[in-house]
């Protein structure tokens, strides 16, 4: 059943919301690039894979 007393939401709005942190590995032959990106600021490596196995 609903409860008819509370107010129905407004239509478009949307609860607040903070990003925390985001962020993307791309890998590439002998190569594989991490960046982050928090409210801190933004920090990222280059490393190379490993070789033939």
């Amino acid at each position: 059943m609903t409860d008819l007393s509370m107010p129905a939401p407004q239509r478009g709005t949307l609860p607040s919301r903070r990003l925390i942190a985001a962020g993307m590995i791309r890998r590439s032959p002998g190569r594989t690039l991490t960046v982050r990106v928090t409210e801190a600021g933004v920090t990222g490596t280059i490393a190379k894979t490993g070789g033939a196995r």
